[in-house]
């Protein structure tokens, strides 16, 4: 299936970057390029693309407001962040806009592309990075609860298993590999944790984990009972 991809950045030079790299790639497909939050409107209203690659800061418009906007739109495209800083605030303001994603611009171009598939399959990401660090300071603010959350005790051995990697950061293809599984069934599962946690996304899974404890901050190792 081939990706539709917006590019949205006030430089031209990272677009051109950008183009280059997706251009790499058969299966992805750049319908347009925006310098400006009004003009990512106006080229996502006229190309419908499935992807938006969107900076965070921008003239005239910038990224959040305009990923928000697309996002209330009748068949919105799914947006991944891309920006020059990783302040905990535009992480924050990025996922309460709705993207999808959200990547440093520093991001190796293998790494780019494998993120533009991850979110055209219908998956949320962030750089492990910013996972770690949004969280932990999150759960500073909100220390870990000794009663499970409802649904956790619902949860499979491997269910429990791979609730601890997505928290980790991980991506389902990184989970198939570091479980010897296919993908298509850590999408299963991942799918079978939100609705026994009664979860939106994994995003969601990522600050329950650490705010009930299965995972703790500054810990490689979950704890499993």
């Amino acid at each position: 299936m081939t990706v539709s991809v917006l590019i949205a950045d006030d430089q031209s030079l990272v677009r051109t970057g950008f183009r280059m790299i997706l251009e790499t790639d058969p299966l992805i497909r750049v319908v347009a390029e925006a310098g400006d939050g009004t003009q990512a409107l106006d080229s996502a209203r006229r190309t419908h693309p499935d992807i938006v690659l969107m900076d965070i800061r921008m003239p005239v418009m910038d990224g959040l407001e305009a990923t928000r906007r697309l996002l209330a739109s009748a068949q919105p495209p799914r947006v991944l962040m891309l920006t020059t800083f990783d302040l905990d605030e535009y992480v924050f303001d990025a996922l309460v806009a709705g993207a999808s994603g959200f990547l440093l611009k520093d991001v190796a171009p293998e790494q780019l592309l494998a993120a533009i598939h991850t979110i055209a399959h219908g998956e949320s990401l962030l750089a492990p990075s910013i996972t770690r660090r949004l969280i932990e300071a999150y759960v500073r603010d909100h220390p870990a609860g000794v009663d499970p959350a409802p649904g956790l005790d619902e949860l499979t051995a491997r269910e429990r298993e791979i609730l601890v990697l997505v928290a980790r950061g991980l991506s389902n293809a990184e989970i198939a590999e570091r479980l010897v599984l296919s993908p298509l069934t850590v999408k299963t599962h991942v799918a079978r944790i939100l609705d026994k946690l009664d979860l939106r996304d994994r995003i969601q899974a990522v600050v329950l984990a650490y705010e009930t404890g299965v995972i703790r901050p500054g810990s490689a190792q979950p704890r499993l009972q």
